[in-house]
């Protein structure tokens, strides 16, 4: 399956919860902002949110700086 990240095509083995997607990059625990479909998420709906095949997901990553 696959699903668009960030506007490229990303393969997967099967469906995930965005939380798993995201630990899978690196970004577990880390301040991210996720859109899936174009719709924003709120970290606490990570863990219950399922990517499919098809899905557009967006995850931007924050850092703070001076």
């Amino acid at each position: 399956m696959e699903i668009h990240l960030n506007g490229q095509p990303h393969p997967l083995e099967k469906e995930t919860t965005l939380t798993a997607l995201l630990a899978s990059l690196g970004l577990a625990g880390k301040p991210v902002v996720a859109e899936l479909n174009r719709d924003a998420l709120l970290p606490r709906d990570f863990p219950i949110t399922t990517v499919r095949d098809g899905d557009q997901v967006e995850i931007v990553t924050l850092a703070a700086g001076g």
